[in-house]
């Protein structure tokens, strides 16, 4: 099974949830070949999350970004990795529970969706930096 691996430098983004679907699509052209395949994307960073959900109604990332907000709370006093910064260990937390990396189906030459689904950038640091995607795809 031949594979193709290339590594995508997202820009900086602000903390929330970010649509990047149309992106990770760009840097693989050679999706329009796969008549069968997977494709793997994989974060390098510990502080931001990849995860699959709706992609229509931005209302959705805003609830994902205030539930998460709940979930890890920022300056829990039970907290001991606070040098930093107080968005640092939340962001470790939100990251480990949602995951680093997400496996899409891959049918001819599109990435296999629902519907409604995209793939969205977790980024949990107020200001993360650039964050890099590995991006496999298995054919």
């Amino acid at each position: 099974m031949p594979m193709i691996q290339t590594q995508l430098q997202l820009r900086p983004r602000n903390r929330g949830f970010h649509l990047i679907t149309d992106e990770v699509v760009a840097a693989l052209p050679e999706l329009a070949d796969v008549e069968v395949g997977l494709l793997h994307i994989f974060i390098q960073h510990t502080s931001a999350s990849l995860t699959i959900n709706e992609n229509a109604d931005a209302t959705v990332r805003q609830d994902f970004e205030s539930h998460f907000n709940q979930l890890a709370p920022e300056h829990a006093s039970y907290y001991r990795h606070t040098y930093e910064g107080p968005d640092d260990m939340p962001a470790h937390l939100k990251a480990s529970l949602l995951g680093s990396s997400v496996t899409i189906p891959v049918t001819q030459g599109r990435l296999n969706l629902g519907t409604w689904q995209g793939i969205y950038l977790g980024e949990h640091r107020d200001v993360g930096g650039a964050r890099t995607l590995v991006l496999t795809l298995q054919r």
